[in-house]
């Protein structure tokens, strides 16, 4: 039996989301430290997959540390006649040394990799990339990245996150933003729940699998310009995909159609972006009465930084975690992407419970959740725990 360190998170995450269960009416078993970290790695993916099992049903639930630890880092045991699909992070998808520091950049697209190149003036080359990166100060470096549509992030220390205005943004959100907005009446669902998936990577993907395992008839979309990276197959289990162009006029208007069949969606576009093809949160909610949106971005909604793109890897390096898990060789990174797959969890309980407050109360249901919430929702814990351990009395 594992210990019941991961009661307090399943508690928080419980409350952010609004979904009324016990969390005592989750049973761990095994034993603790698949996820060895300086943060409390496994408490808090116990409790975002426990959450979202709790929101599932109103039976009592029980959940093993093994099993959550592969869930976790799903997409390294996928393998594909032996072998595994993906190496991983490209080659431009890396922590880099600056003139005074560290920046970490995302180069696994192609166009994020061109954009990288672009902005440093050099070849694509990793020697040329980082001789560039060397010369310059890590800020200069970040911001040079991001103003040519490239992805990148300063390693900064928690302090400096949470002193700066985008930090200080994403501290100001709720881990799982709730909005209802207008008065639809209450839906009559069929037999099976209905999700458009309009999300890729990690974090969209694990949520939507979530659903497709318990039966939803879930289909994917993608824009046929921007195709998702060979290999990346672990979460579309259980669903169906295709690929849609919404820039056309016959694209955005099937896609209208494909959303009035819908009970869900759930989109990984940074806040604002759907509005340009009259997808807005209000939008929707006038045209197609009753959805559950729930919106996934990398940095919240607010703040300097809520339209930046982002990764996983990206919010650990800007938010301190890397810091902290730093080595003698430099800054380091979570035994697994935990800000990605837990935030993928919450997400699915977050239409669970959507769906829940549909049916009672009617209305068009909004929630947002980000990367970043759920890195600073881990630093916060490892804080009380930091405390916690400072409080209590010393053995003898």
């Amino acid at each position: 039996m594992a210990t019941e360190s991961w009661r307090e998170p399943l508690s928080e995450a419980l409350g952010a989301l609004g979904v009324d269960r016990d969390p005592t009416e989750l049973a761990v078993t095994g034993g603790l430290g698949h996820l060895g970290s300086r943060l409390p790695v496994e408490d808090t993916a116990i409790a975002c997959v426990g959450a979202a099992l709790l929101a599932s049903t109103r039976r009592p639930v029980e959940l093993a540390t093994g099993h959550v630890a592969a869930a976790m880092r799903s997409e390294a045991h996928l393998r594909l006649d032996g072998e595994p699909p993906l190496d991983g992070f490209a080659p431009m998808s890396r922590f880099w040394r600056t003139a005074d520091g560290w920046v970490r950049t995302h180069g696994n697209y192609p166009w994020h990799r061109e954009a990288l190149v672009r902005a440093l003036g050099t070849p694509d080359d990793v020697a040329a990339v980082a001789s560039a990166i060397g010369e310059l100060p890590t800020r200069e470096a970040e911001s040079r990245v991001v103003e040519a549509g490239g992805i990148a992030a300063a390693v900064r220390t928690p302090q400096e996150w949470l002193a700066e205005p985008p930090g200080r943004a994403v501290a100001a959100q709720p881990l799982v933003g709730t909005s209802r907005i207008g008065d639809a009446a209450p839906r009559s669902r069929g037999d099976r729940l209905r999700v458009l998936d309009l999300t890729r990577v990690i974090a969209g993907p694990v949520c939507t699998r979530f659903l497709a395992a318990l039966g939803a008839d879930v289909l994917r979309i993608d824009p046929p310009h921007r195709p998702e990276r060979p290999g990346s197959y672990d979460t579309l289990l259980d669903k169906r995909t295709a690929m849609l162009d919404a820039g056309t006029p016959e694209g955005l208007a099937l896609l209208h159609e494909l959303l009035a069949g819908a009970d869900v969606l759930v989109h990984g576009y940074r806040p604002g972006a759907l509005r340009r093809f009259g997808l807005g949160a209000e939008e929707l909610a006038e045209r197609h009465p009753g959805l559950v949106v729930v919106s996934l971005s990398a940095w919240g909604t607010a703040g300097p930084w809520g339209e930046r793109r982002g990764f996983d890897s990206i919010v650990q390096a800007a938010s301190g975690i890397a810091t902290i898990e730093s080595t003698s060789d430099g800054p380091g990174a979570l035994p697994c992407q935990l800000l990605d797959h837990g935030t993928g969890y919450l997400c699915a309980a977050a239409v669970l419970d959507g769906l829940r407050r549909q049916s009672e109360a009617g209305g068009t249901w909004l929630r947002e959740l980000s990367l970043a919430r759920t890195a600073h929702w881990l630093s916060a814990d490892r804080a009380r725990n930091v405390r916690r351990s400072r409080r209590a009395p010393s053995p003898g």
